[in-house]
């Protein structure tokens, strides 16, 4: 059965849960604050760990910079209680970076909302073209429920006929 996970990945998952406790209960500098660790990237050789980071509330990048150099200046220390904490043979180097994907996220969003309040004055244009597409798909139904009406309809109908005349 072949594995699921690479020991790469999953020494990944360990290491990014454990950084993020042990940032939480020791690190006390107040130029990190409260954060997010969102991704742990291990080196297949396992020697290496890039830490994706992002911090919790509005940051200037000249915070967001204090704070990833705070990370880097105790990396060290990071990984000597990483090491107590995980048994691995090799503990990983920590290089820490700040991840980005939650302001872009935030970014876009905020340019969708910009791009849909814009269009409410063409929306009406839109609105009569679905309603037209709508029409025409009901329109379609009650056809296709009419013609198979029909058929049977008017077999019944001819019946009805043959009864009355007394040819059936």
């Amino acid at each position: 059965m072949p594995r699921e996970f690479t020991r790469a990945e999953r020494v990944s998952d360990a290491v990014q849960q454990e950084i993020a406790v042990l940032i939480r209960d020791n690190v006390r500098d107040p130029r990190v604050g409260m954060l997010s660790v969102t991704d742990v990237d291990v080196s297949r050789d396992l020697a290496y760990a890039k830490v994706h980071i992002s911090f919790v509330g509005e940051r200037s990048q000249e915070d967001i910079d204090a704070g990833i150099a705070a990370l880097n200046g105790a990396s060290g220390f990071l990984r000597k209680l990483l090491s107590s904490s995980i048994k691995l043979r090799i503990t990983p180097k920590l290089n820490f970076f700040y991840d980005e994907t939650g302001r872009r996220g935030q970014h876009l969003s905020a340019l969708i909302d910009l791009a849909i309040s814009k269009e409410m004055p063409g929306d009406s244009v839109s609105d009569s073209d679905s309603d037209t597409g709508s029409d025409s798909d009901t329109g379609s139904d009650s056809d296709t429920g009419s013609d198979s009406d029909t058929g049977p309809d008017s077999d019944s109908g001819s019946d009805s006929m043959k009864i009355e005349s007394g040819e059936a």
